[in-house]
Protein backbone atom coordinates (compact mmCIF):
# COMPACT_ATOMS: atom_id res chain seq x y z
CA UNK A 1 0.00 0.00 0.00
CA UNK A 2 3.08 2.33 1.06
CA UNK A 3 4.60 1.51 -2.35
CA UNK A 4 1.36 2.57 -4.27
CA UNK A 5 1.17 5.84 -2.27
CA UNK A 6 4.07 6.91 -3.46
CA UNK A 7 4.08 6.15 -6.95
CA UNK A 8 0.95 7.91 -7.63
CA UNK A 9 2.78 11.14 -5.59
CA UNK A 10 5.07 10.60 -7.71
CA UNK A 11 5.04 13.73 -10.34
CA UNK A 12 6.83 12.27 -13.25
CA UNK A 13 10.04 12.22 -14.90
CA UNK A 14 12.14 15.39 -14.36
CA UNK A 15 12.30 17.44 -17.77
CA UNK A 16 14.22 19.74 -19.87
CA UNK A 17 12.80 22.08 -22.52
CA UNK A 18 15.08 23.55 -24.75
CA UNK A 19 11.83 24.70 -26.97
CA UNK A 20 9.97 27.55 -26.07
CA UNK A 21 6.82 26.23 -27.46
CA UNK A 22 7.20 22.81 -25.88
CA UNK A 23 7.53 24.89 -22.83
CA UNK A 24 4.31 26.20 -23.27
CA UNK A 25 2.64 22.85 -23.44
CA UNK A 26 4.67 21.55 -20.56
CA UNK A 27 2.87 24.95 -18.54
CA UNK A 28 -0.85 23.02 -19.53
CA UNK A 29 0.28 19.64 -19.13
CA UNK A 30 2.88 18.67 -16.74
CA UNK A 31 2.90 18.97 -12.57
CA UNK A 32 5.54 22.11 -12.19
CA UNK A 33 7.59 20.17 -9.57
CA UNK A 34 8.58 17.81 -13.29
CA UNK A 35 9.87 20.83 -15.37
CA UNK A 36 13.94 21.41 -13.60
CA UNK A 37 14.16 23.46 -16.85
CA UNK A 38 13.34 25.79 -19.57
CA UNK A 39 14.14 27.47 -22.52
CA UNK A 40 15.76 30.76 -21.64
CA UNK A 41 13.50 32.06 -25.22
CA UNK A 42 10.49 32.10 -22.51
CA UNK A 43 11.97 34.87 -20.29
CA UNK A 44 12.71 36.70 -23.29
CA UNK A 45 9.62 39.39 -23.48
CA UNK A 46 10.53 39.38 -27.54
CA UNK A 47 10.48 35.66 -28.01
CA UNK A 48 7.81 34.40 -25.12
CA UNK A 49 4.90 32.24 -25.74
CA UNK A 50 3.74 32.28 -21.76
CA UNK A 51 3.21 34.86 -19.00
CA UNK A 52 7.15 36.13 -17.95
CA UNK A 53 5.40 35.64 -14.27
CA UNK A 54 5.00 32.06 -15.22
CA UNK A 55 8.06 31.53 -16.86
CA UNK A 56 10.39 33.35 -14.09
CA UNK A 57 9.43 30.71 -11.80
CA UNK A 58 11.62 27.70 -13.59
CA UNK A 59 14.85 27.91 -14.21
CA UNK A 60 16.27 28.56 -17.53
CA UNK A 61 18.85 27.49 -19.73
CA UNK A 62 20.62 28.80 -22.82
CA UNK A 63 20.51 25.49 -24.45
CA UNK A 64 24.53 24.13 -23.54
CA UNK A 65 24.95 20.92 -22.64
CA UNK A 66 26.35 21.10 -19.52
CA UNK A 67 23.54 23.95 -17.88
CA UNK A 68 21.04 20.66 -19.30
CA UNK A 69 23.37 17.93 -17.42
CA UNK A 70 23.26 19.67 -14.19
CA UNK A 71 19.59 19.92 -13.75
CA UNK A 72 19.96 16.46 -13.44
CA UNK A 73 16.90 15.47 -16.23
CA UNK A 74 15.00 12.23 -16.69
CA UNK A 75 13.46 13.56 -19.84
CA UNK A 76 15.21 16.30 -22.45
CA UNK A 77 12.72 17.68 -25.32
CA UNK A 78 14.05 19.57 -27.74
CA UNK A 79 13.04 21.37 -31.07
CA UNK A 80 14.62 21.45 -34.69
CA UNK A 81 16.52 24.46 -33.74
CA UNK A 82 18.91 23.63 -30.60
CA UNK A 83 22.48 23.28 -32.25
CA UNK A 84 23.66 20.00 -33.16
CA UNK A 85 26.71 20.20 -30.83
CA UNK A 86 24.19 20.12 -27.60
CA UNK A 87 22.46 17.10 -29.29
CA UNK A 88 25.63 15.40 -30.30
CA UNK A 89 26.70 16.46 -26.38
CA UNK A 90 23.94 15.01 -24.76
CA UNK A 91 23.85 11.57 -27.10
CA UNK A 92 27.33 10.92 -25.78
CA UNK A 93 26.21 11.35 -22.02
CA UNK A 94 23.15 9.15 -22.62
CA UNK A 95 20.50 11.60 -21.77
CA UNK A 96 17.31 10.61 -22.92
CA UNK A 97 16.07 13.08 -25.67
CA UNK A 98 12.49 13.54 -27.93
CA UNK A 99 12.71 15.14 -30.37
CA UNK A 100 10.01 17.38 -31.86
CA UNK A 101 9.36 18.75 -35.63
CA UNK A 102 7.66 22.26 -35.89
CA UNK A 103 4.16 21.66 -36.64
CA UNK A 104 2.47 23.13 -39.77
CA UNK A 105 -1.29 21.87 -39.10
CA UNK A 106 -3.33 21.94 -36.05
CA UNK A 107 -3.62 17.80 -36.37
CA UNK A 108 0.18 17.73 -36.38
CA UNK A 109 -0.02 20.09 -33.16
CA UNK A 110 -2.51 18.06 -31.47
CA UNK A 111 -0.04 14.66 -31.75
CA UNK A 112 2.53 16.27 -30.84
CA UNK A 113 0.88 17.51 -27.45
CA UNK A 114 -0.03 13.84 -27.11
CA UNK A 115 3.41 12.62 -27.24
CA UNK A 116 4.45 15.24 -24.98
CA UNK A 117 1.91 14.33 -22.50
CA UNK A 118 2.62 10.68 -22.62
CA UNK A 119 6.18 10.96 -22.83
CA UNK A 120 6.15 12.98 -19.25
CA UNK A 121 3.03 10.61 -17.74
CA UNK A 122 0.41 12.75 -18.15
CA UNK A 123 -2.08 11.16 -20.86
CA UNK A 124 -5.20 12.76 -19.61
CA UNK A 125 -3.78 16.05 -19.16
CA UNK A 126 -2.67 16.55 -23.32
CA UNK A 127 -5.91 14.77 -24.28
CA UNK A 128 -7.50 17.89 -21.85
CA UNK A 129 -5.92 20.32 -23.84
CA UNK A 130 -5.82 19.06 -27.77
CA UNK A 131 -10.26 19.00 -26.60
CA UNK A 132 -9.66 22.69 -25.50
CA UNK A 133 -8.05 23.76 -28.49
CA UNK A 134 -10.21 21.91 -30.94
CA UNK A 135 -13.27 23.44 -29.29
CA UNK A 136 -11.55 26.92 -29.69
CA UNK A 137 -10.93 26.37 -33.45
CA UNK A 138 -14.58 25.21 -33.83
CA UNK A 139 -15.65 28.47 -32.21
CA UNK A 140 -13.68 30.23 -34.65
CA UNK A 141 -16.00 29.23 -37.52
CA UNK A 142 -17.49 32.01 -39.12
CA UNK A 143 -20.48 32.46 -40.51
CA UNK A 144 -21.35 30.53 -44.07
CA UNK A 145 -20.19 33.36 -46.82
CA UNK A 146 -17.31 33.86 -49.06
CA UNK A 147 -13.43 34.20 -47.20
CA UNK A 148 -11.66 37.89 -47.14
CA UNK A 149 -8.32 37.92 -48.62
CA UNK A 150 -5.75 38.50 -46.34
CA UNK A 151 -2.17 38.54 -45.49
CA UNK A 152 -0.08 38.08 -42.62
CA UNK A 153 3.11 40.48 -43.72
CA UNK A 154 6.37 40.50 -40.89
CA UNK A 155 9.24 42.24 -40.60
CA UNK A 156 10.96 42.47 -44.61
CA UNK A 157 8.08 41.71 -45.93
CA UNK A 158 8.22 38.09 -44.50
CA UNK A 159 5.25 35.73 -45.28
CA UNK A 160 3.64 32.39 -44.51
CA UNK A 161 2.42 30.57 -47.34
CA UNK A 162 0.36 27.71 -47.89
CA UNK A 163 1.69 24.64 -45.85
CA UNK A 164 2.13 27.06 -42.95
CA UNK A 165 0.13 26.31 -39.58
CA UNK A 166 -0.76 30.31 -40.10
CA UNK A 167 -2.05 29.21 -43.60
CA UNK A 168 -4.78 26.81 -42.23
CA UNK A 169 -5.32 29.37 -39.16
CA UNK A 170 -6.46 31.67 -41.47
CA UNK A 171 -8.65 29.55 -43.96
CA UNK A 172 -10.06 27.79 -40.19
CA UNK A 173 -10.90 31.26 -39.17
CA UNK A 174 -12.65 32.62 -42.94
CA UNK A 175 -9.63 34.10 -44.40
CA UNK A 176 -8.28 33.27 -47.78
CA UNK A 177 -4.04 33.52 -47.64
CA UNK A 178 -3.44 35.64 -50.90
CA UNK A 179 0.36 34.14 -50.69
CA UNK A 180 -0.01 31.89 -53.22
CA UNK A 181 -1.70 34.50 -55.74
CA UNK A 182 1.33 36.52 -55.80
CA UNK A 183 3.53 33.05 -56.35
CA UNK A 184 5.06 33.35 -53.14
CA UNK A 185 6.71 29.79 -51.91
CA UNK A 186 6.13 28.31 -48.25
CA UNK A 187 7.63 31.11 -46.87
CA UNK A 188 8.80 33.81 -48.82
CA UNK A 189 9.07 37.44 -48.87
CA UNK A 190 6.95 40.36 -50.86
CA UNK A 191 8.28 43.40 -51.67
CA UNK A 192 6.51 46.66 -51.02
CA UNK A 193 5.12 47.25 -54.64
CA UNK A 194 3.52 44.47 -54.95
CA UNK A 195 1.81 44.62 -51.56
CA UNK A 196 0.50 48.06 -52.89
CA UNK A 197 -0.37 46.93 -56.71
CA UNK A 198 -2.71 43.92 -54.98
CA UNK A 199 -3.52 45.02 -51.62
CA UNK A 200 -5.25 42.24 -49.50
CA UNK A 201 -8.75 43.29 -47.83
CA UNK A 202 -6.93 42.56 -44.61
CA UNK A 203 -3.09 43.36 -44.26
CA UNK A 204 -2.31 41.47 -40.52
CA UNK A 205 1.01 43.56 -39.46
CA UNK A 206 2.93 41.34 -37.25
CA UNK A 207 3.92 43.52 -34.30
CA UNK A 208 6.51 42.47 -31.79
CA UNK A 209 5.53 40.99 -27.86
CA UNK A 210 5.55 44.69 -26.74
CA UNK A 211 3.18 46.04 -29.54
CA UNK A 212 5.88 47.38 -31.40
CA UNK A 213 4.56 47.80 -35.30
CA UNK A 214 6.51 46.12 -38.03
CA UNK A 215 8.75 49.11 -39.34
CA UNK A 216 7.46 48.36 -42.72
CA UNK A 217 4.23 49.92 -41.86
CA UNK A 218 6.07 53.46 -41.42
CA UNK A 219 6.63 52.63 -45.60
CA UNK A 220 4.81 56.34 -47.09
CA UNK A 221 2.74 53.37 -49.59
CA UNK A 222 2.47 50.88 -46.66
CA UNK A 223 0.86 53.82 -44.50
CA UNK A 224 -1.90 54.82 -47.51
CA UNK A 225 -2.93 51.72 -47.34
CA UNK A 226 -4.64 52.29 -44.63
CA UNK A 227 -7.47 54.00 -45.87
CA UNK A 228 -8.95 51.81 -47.66
CA UNK A 229 -7.80 48.31 -46.08
CA UNK A 230 -8.06 46.73 -43.02
CA UNK A 231 -4.76 46.67 -41.44
CA UNK A 232 -4.38 45.03 -38.05
CA UNK A 233 -2.13 44.05 -35.44
CA UNK A 234 -1.41 40.53 -34.87
CA UNK A 235 1.52 39.74 -32.67
CA UNK A 236 4.61 37.36 -33.25
CA UNK A 237 4.24 35.07 -30.76
CA UNK A 238 1.29 33.93 -32.58
CA UNK A 239 2.91 33.23 -35.51
CA UNK A 240 5.76 31.07 -33.51
CA UNK A 241 4.67 28.28 -31.86
CA UNK A 242 1.33 25.72 -31.98
CA UNK A 243 -0.13 23.90 -29.22
CA UNK A 244 -2.14 26.19 -26.75
CA UNK A 245 -0.77 29.79 -28.71
CA UNK A 246 -3.77 28.47 -31.15
CA UNK A 247 -6.37 29.08 -28.94
CA UNK A 248 -5.45 32.54 -28.36
CA UNK A 249 -4.52 32.93 -32.30
CA UNK A 250 -8.00 31.51 -33.50
CA UNK A 251 -9.86 33.65 -31.09
CA UNK A 252 -7.97 37.15 -32.59
CA UNK A 253 -8.22 36.12 -36.37
CA UNK A 254 -12.00 35.57 -35.58
CA UNK A 255 -12.64 38.71 -33.81
CA UNK A 256 -10.59 40.34 -36.59
CA UNK A 257 -12.78 38.47 -39.43
CA UNK A 258 -16.16 39.39 -37.29
CA UNK A 259 -14.73 43.36 -37.43
CA UNK A 260 -14.40 43.40 -41.26
CA UNK A 261 -17.56 41.49 -41.91
CA UNK A 262 -20.24 44.19 -40.41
Amino acid sequence: MLALALAAAAPGPRIVSLNPCVDAVLMQVADPAQIAGISHYSQDPEATSISLDLARRFKATSGTAEEVVALAPDLVITGSHVAPSTINALRRMHVRMLKLPVPETIAESDAQIRTIAAAIGHDAAGAALVARIDAAVAAAVPPPGPPVDALIWQGGGLVPGSGTLADELLRRTGFRNLSASYGLKKWDVLPVEYLVDRPPAVLLSVTKSRGQPDRMLSHPAVAALASHIAVRPYPFRLLQCAGPTIITAVAQLAAIRASVAR
